[in-house]
């Protein structure tokens, strides 16, 4: 049965509070809600993680599915979709494993010098290689692990949609596949906000069907965000 995993649409990258959708994300949510009301299977569960851009993300969906005069299940939360805590995981890699340059353009928003600083921090945390992390990279995917055996168990009923996060998505999607560790941060920084995710239950097991779709925002690139 089909399980349909969403990014949240985007956060408020920049501010004080991240754990909250942007203008642009509001918007994002929105149209992807329209777009699952009217494309979707009829979803016999819903589940999402415990934070507040999650909920926001699942509030728009809801209330689209409303305006077109469908219901949508009482959502059942997870924390085990929760995201890992990127804060900390760039703070241990400035102060364990960067160098001098990187840690003086680590205040720097754009994204030209974020997403490769990333990419470096969460690759060095899956080789083990950072300390100062409240949650390990092999504890991560236990609990992503068991976040994907939940979601298999209620796609007996039909259906499901999730909404989660780009790194719970991408390590959901690496255990699907079995590839190593570093596809994994690959399919991370690729994964856009608010984009659609599409895996199977077959045989208890979960398996990967396609990955990053946009097609409700296919209208406009600008739409399009990673962070």
């Amino acid at each position: 049965m089909a399980l349909l995993l969403v990014r949240h649409a985007q956060a408020s990258y920049g501010s004080e509070d991240y754990d909250r959708l942007s203008p642009l994300g509001w918007t994002q949510a929105e149209l992807l809600g329209r777009w699952l009301a009217g494309h979707a299977p009829p979803f016999a569960r819903v589940r999402v993680g415990a934070m507040r851009r999650h909920r926001e993300t699942l509030a728009a969906i809801r209330k689209a599915f409303g305006e077109a005069g469908l219901a949508l299940p009482e959502a059942e939360e997870d924390p085990a979709l929760n995201e890992f805590d990127h804060g900390a995981v760039i703070r241990a890699f400035l102060v364990e494993r960067a160098d001098a340059d990187l840690r003086a353009r680590a205040g720097s928003h754009d994204p030209q010098v974020v997403g490769p600083m990333l990419h470096a921090a969460i690759l060095a945390w899956a080789r083990d290689e950072l300390d100062a992390v409240p949650e390990c990279w092999t504890g991560f995917g236990q609990r992503v692990a068991r976040a994907g055996t939940a979601a298999v168990a209620a796609g007996e009923e039909g259906a499901v949609l999730v909404v989660s996060s780009g790194g719970v998505i991408a390590r959901l999607a690496q255990q699907a596949l079995e590839v190593p560790a570093a596809r994994a941060v690959d399919l991370n920084l690729a994964i856009r906000n608010a984009s659609i995710n599409e895996f199977v239950a077959r045989q208890g097991q979960l398996r990967f069907g396609s990955y990053n779709t946009l097609p409700h925002l296919a209208h406009d690139r600008r739409l399009w965000t990673h962070f």
